[in-house]
């Protein structure tokens, strides 16, 4: 294999990886603004759709702190602190300190729209 050919297949799996994200990241924006708009939702759904956003953020977070991860030092950072934020407020929510899910739709749709 050809350095170029293996530029291609690394550059490949990078727009792979971020369509992935931007997937997630459209499945939990789906699942709050379902919180939001939708009257008769079972606590279970409620719970479930706060830990989706939870974990995938903490996955997220995971991954920025990897000291491999390829993005600038301090868009990492900065990413890091959106997450956290969003971790903090989707327990806020469970934990019904907090009703503004419309805070985490608008921070999600900001996030993956960049991707």
């Amino acid at each position: 294999m050809t350095f170029e050919a293996y530029e291609t297949v690394v550059e490949d799996s990078g727009y792979e990886a971020r369509a992935r994200e931007r997937q997630a990241l459209s499945l939990g924006i789906e699942r709050l603004e379902r919180l939001q708009n939708e009257q008769r939702f079972s606590i279970e759904d409620q719970v479930q759709s706060l830990l989706y956003v939870r974990r995938l953020w903490t996955i997220f977070i995971e991954d920025l702190a990897h000291p491999e991860n390829g993005l600038p030092e301090q868009l990492r950072a900065d990413i890091i602190s959106i997450g956290l934020w969003v971790v903090k407020e989707t327990d806020r929510l469970r934990e019904e300190r907090s009703n503004d899910v419309m805070q985490l739709v608008e921070i999600n749709r900001l996030i993956r729209d960049a991707l």
